[in-house]
């Protein structure tokens, strides 16, 4: 299994759905905290699922349980707190909701499944440590970042 990961900022709209459709993606997994944001364009979630089936014939899902908490993120955000204590925070998270044994017993039949963000790179955006988790916990998945 492939797991992919993709923020959508910084991306037209073209270049977004072009990469999902080239990598023949069939679950775009959007682990946002908030799918609806003005500043999301394309990217609402109610316009992003239309747009994933009708132009890449893929399903899309919305999980709040992989995305971060409002207290961590808020906290990240404001310069509270830096990368590395965010890192460990929203590691314990996932942890805690065994986020490696709900991907693959809801999301584990997919061969080709993206985890969707905001951030544009996945240096600083807990879709790369999501993908990490799930890389270490299941020898066959392979981590792409698009």
């Amino acid at each position: 299994m492939r797991v992919y990961t993709i923020g959508f900022t910084q991306k037209s709209a073209r270049e977004f759905f072009d990469k999902i459709k080239s990598n023949n993606i069939g679950l775009v997994l959007d682990i946002r905290l908030n799918n609806v944001s003005q500043l999301a364009g394309f990217a609402k979630g109610k316009d992003l699922q239309y747009f994933l089936k009708e132009i890449c014939n893929c399903q899309y899902i919305h999980d709040t349980e992989f995305a971060p908490t409002k207290e961590i993120l808020a906290n990240y955000r404001s310069n509270n707190i830096d990368w590395n204590v965010y890192t460990e925070k929203f590691t314990k998270l996932a942890q805690s909701r065994a986020l490696d044994k709900r991907f693959k017993n809801l999301y584990g039949n997919y061969q080709n499944v993206c985890l969707l963000c905001t951030e544009p790179t996945p240096i600083n955006c807990h879709r790369r440590l999501v993908a990490e988790l799930l890389k270490e916990k299941y020898s066959d998945i392979e981590v792409v970042h698009i």
